[in-house]
């Protein structure tokens, strides 16, 4: 069996070599993210070109996510080095200082609102939570703190306020110039960092398609406020990622793995592919191997149901960028091996059906569920029939044939489905059935005599219009 989950690698000065890319794709890389944050429009679109390249050399469709900053929030930084902030000490944190001005009393914060945004008794974290401070009182630019858990800290270090409640938008400047880039790359995906509603979901789908992009929208889930708003965000995008770097931050870590479950059994009800990050092999940045902990980490959000797995620094800056790659394709196929429910969880019959692909989607997969089907086979144009069945988990490979570039780089972010380039030129079935047929045992992926199920259209070229499911025996020869 083809491995089902999929490989989200981040790309950064690691991967800046067409020989190295063209080896992490051919390691298993099915999509990697450009990270806004880092970087001008110039290295992106670099980057941009190079991954093109490398897909072509490795024989692969890849995928390509955009990944807005969002509002960061950070300290600014320290005029004589890092500071070590004891237990107990008090510890200021001014929007009126400068870039370099901090020391061991005070420091310079990037958001100019964070004095309007706290109040005595709340809690602020800095660098991922590792440090902690009470707020005590505010005094016009001044947030007045006490140092709760110390330790050293550093310039540009993430700023959180404990449970949420800052009020920065999804949405900064930057991310509105980034949009435009992202447009002009012709990005598969676009992730909005720090979604608070529905809304920001909306804003940031205008924009791109206002610049002329049609990526798909990702959601990332990230903020105490997402969670509260959390079934109308997945609603309004087109993916969902649990970004649980910053989201363990504010609603702290013992959460964490309850609030990542819950994300991707709402996405999967609600059709959405979803994405796991941060930290998931974090120990190979330096190491050749990953730790045990990290293993089951990979493993538990495969078995949950997550779509991809995703990598950063590990691929952007590590030493074994493509190790990393291969380490973790072994862990996802040893999950799926073992995934308790992966061949006949119950279909999902509750509710109405909204269109008549959909409800093929659903025929298909119970079909194929209790049938010894081979591979599933959707001719489509969009790739939703495919997006739609593969959201109920069988261990039967769904093979995407599409003539639109797009779609093929759009469903190597959905789990086990695979994209192949099909144009159909003809609309004999005969014939259609035999290309198809051909193509297949071509590839490796049936034998003669196999059993297949193939969704299609009435007619070629119609974005939705899949309403036919046929079970068909594979047949030889042309």
């Amino acid at each position: 069996m083809p491995r089902r989950a999929k490989i989200l690698a981040t790309l950064g000065p690691a991967t800046d070599d067409l020989k190295v890319l063209t080896e992490l794709f051919r390691a298993g890389t099915d999509l990697v993210r450009v990270n806004f944050s880092h970087g001008r429009a110039e290295d992106h679109a670099q980057r941009v070109r190079l991954v093109r390249e490398a897909a072509a050399a490795a024989g692969r469709y890849v995928g390509i996510l955009g990944d807005l900053s969002g509002p960061k929030i950070r300290i600014e930084g320290f005029a004589a080095g890092p500071v070590m902030l004891a237990e107990g000490a008090a510890f200021t944190l001014d929007t009126a200082l400068g870039p370099h001005d901090g020391t061991a009393a005070a420091v310079g914060v990037t958001y100019e609102a964070l004095p309007g945004d706290v109040r005595p008794g709340d809690t602020l974290l800095l660098n991922d939570g590792l440090i902690a401070l009470t707020v005590e009182s505010v005094a016009g630019t001044r947030v007045n703190t006490r140092v709760a858990l110390g330790g050293e800290l550093s310039d540009k270090k993430g700023l959180n306020k404990q449970g949420g409640g800052l009020s920065a938008g999804a949405l900064t400047d930057k991310d509105r110039r980034d949009i435009r880039t992202a447009a002009e790359l012709g990005v598969d995906y676009l992730a909005v960092s720090f979604v608070r509603k529905a809304a920001d979901v909306e804003e940031a789908r205008r924009l791109l398609r206002e610049a002329g992009g049609h990526a798909r929208i990702v959601s990332k889930i990230e903020r105490s406020e997402a969670i509260a708003n959390l079934e109308e965000i997945v609603v309004a995008s087109d993916a969902v990622m649990v970004a649980r770097g910053d989201l363990g931050v504010e609603v702290g870590y013992a959460e964490l793995t309850g609030l990542q479950k819950r994300i991707i059994r709402l996405a999967r009800a609600r059709n959405r592919p979803v994405i796991t990050a941060t930290q998931m092999m974090e120990s190979m940045i330096l190491n050749p191997a990953p730790t045990r902990a990290e293993v089951s980490d990979v493993a538990n959000a495969v078995m949950d149901g997550t779509d991809a797995v995703m990598l950063s620094a590990e691929t952007a800056v590590g030493r074994y960028p493509v190790k990393v790659v291969k380490e973790m394709a072994q862990v996802i196929v040893g999950a799926e091996k073992w995934q308790m429910t992966n061949r006949r969880e119950r279909a999902r019959f509750d509710g109405q059906f909204a269109r008549t692909d959909e409800a093929i989607a659903s025929a298909v997969m119970n079909t194929a569920n209790h049938l010894d089907v081979k591979a599933i086979v959707a001719l489509t144009e969009s790739g939703s029939t495919a997006l739609w069945m593969s959201r109920i988990r069988s261990d039967i490979p769904i093979y995407a044939f599409t003539r639109h570039e797009k779609t093929l780089r759009h469903v190597t972010l959905y789990r086990g489905v695979y994209p192949i380039a099909f144009d159909v030129t003809h609309t004999d079935s005969e014939r259609l059935y035999r290309t198809i047929f051909d193509l297949l045992i071509q590839l490796g992926l049936v034998r003669e005599g196999d059993l297949i199920i193939l969704t299609k259209g009435e007619f070629s070229g119609v974005t939705g219009g899949t309403n036919t499911m046929k079970i068909l025996q594979v047949r030889g020869g042309s």
